[in-house]
């Protein structure tokens, strides 16, 4: 979806909102202090239009979300839903994770999201792969000991290669792997894609890792 199909993005975007951190490297490392209350934060890589941690947002009020998304015109989506309903415990980037060990200091963040992200099924495409080890090394130093990270996908390829490279990562466990997200008795908050996906008939895979605690 480009940008100039959505009517007044344009607008929107180039206003100032206290959910909106422009500058997401700035508060590396002090990130609580832009919430309300200083709670545990989680934080979604690629939020699509924003069902998904906005639902989770308003379910989990005891607990702050960042969540991040690199296209323009699917953030305006989730900037909208935040216009007509606030949620003091959720703030938004417009920014690509590429640069989140520059975003967030170390042991920051308490659970990581990774809701269908892009698959980048060619092997030349793999070192963008948000479940490439390079990223791996950057979500192990961000997130806290024994934070769970929970990755869905529809598409099986990155779903395996996923399971193989937190597997294979010494800073990670594999707490549990699903093959049929919809038939399990899985405690899921859907997404866009995955409510599409599943009237489809397509299965849900799901992933649940933990990262293993630090030991001197």
């Amino acid at each position: 979806m480009r940008l100039r199909k959505v009517k007044h993005a344009k607008e929107l975007l180039s206003e100032d909102y206290p959910f909106v951190v422009s500058d997401p490297v700035s508060p590396s490392g002090k990130w609580k202090t832009l919430f309300p209350i200083n709670n545990p934060i989680y934080l979604e890589i690629g939020c699509g239009k924003g069902k998904f941690i906005t639902e989770t947002a308003k379910r989990f009020p005891n607990l702050n979300f960042i969540a991040i998304e690199r296209f323009a015109s699917i953030f305006v989506r989730v900037v909208e839903k935040m216009l007509d309903d606030p949620l003091p415990n959720l703030l938004l980037i417009n920014a690509d994770a590429e640069h989140i060990d520059e975003m967030f200091g170390f042991g920051e963040i308490a659970g990581l999201y990774l809701n269908f992200s892009d698959p980048w099924p060619k092997r030349r495409q793999a070192k963008r792969r948000l479940s490439n080890p390079r990223f791996l090394d950057k979500y192990a130093e961000l997130l806290v000991d024994d934070a769970v990270v929970k990755l869905k996908t529809d598409n099986f390829g990155f779903f395996r290669y996923s399971l193989m490279t937190f597997n294979d990562h010494q800073k990670f466990w594999i707490k549990q792997a699903n093959l049929d997200l919809a038939k399990s008795d899985i405690n899921n908050v859907t997404t866009e894609f995955e409510e599409r996906f599943t009237k489809m008939g397509n299965p849900i895979f799901y992933l649940e890792i933990v990262k293993k605690r630090s030991y001197i």
